[in-house]
């Protein structure tokens, strides 16, 4: 049993020794680690607190960026409304355009027409009048060649007058 109780010196001066290196170590050495501890630990805590702020401003330039895209889908949307509006403005005004030109055009064209007509008309006139007189003038001188015809065709004539 010797062996495993030790002496009392010895304890004494491994407690005495112990204690000295303690004071030593806490004197120089556990200030030393204990700031480089805290250090580290409030370190971390700043890496961390910015790491936070870093990702509180990555989501805000994240809203921000789907407002901007928001509003760029909006202003496009109403810059393609505006594009259709303009287009359908312009093909009705041109429609409008055709439309009126089209009945100037039937218009003019049935007044063409008209004029046309109206000119065979006087024209079929003027034909039937010259042929006419020329038949009553060839009847006349048949007829008026003797002098009986002559006296019947101006009693005739004269009894056509009274009536009208």
């Amino acid at each position: 049993m010797d062996l495993v109780t030790p002496d009392i010196g010895l304890v004494f001066w491994t407690t005495l020794v112990f204690l000295i290196v303690l004071v030593i170590l806490r004197r120089m050495a556990w200030k030393p680690i204990l700031n480089a501890v805290n250090e580290r630990e409030e370190s971390i805590e700043n890496a961390l607190a910015a790491a936070e702020k870093a990702k509180e401003e990555v989501a805000n330039l994240k809203a921000d960026n789907e407002r901007i895209l928001q509003e760029a889908r909006i202003e496009r949307d109403s810059m393609l409304k505006e594009a259709r509006e303009m287009k359908d403005a312009i093909v009705a005004e041109a429609k409008e355009k055709a439309t009126a030109e089209g009945e100037k055009m039937i218009a003019s064209a049935q007044e063409a027409i008209h004029n046309q007509k109206q000119a065979a008309l006087t024209e079929l006139k003027n034909q039937v009048a010259d042929l006419s007189i020329e038949i009553a003038e060839r009847i006349l001188r048949q007829e008026l060649q003797d002098g009986d015809s002559q006296k019947k065709m101006v009693d005739q004539l004269l009894k056509e007058m009274e009536k009208n």
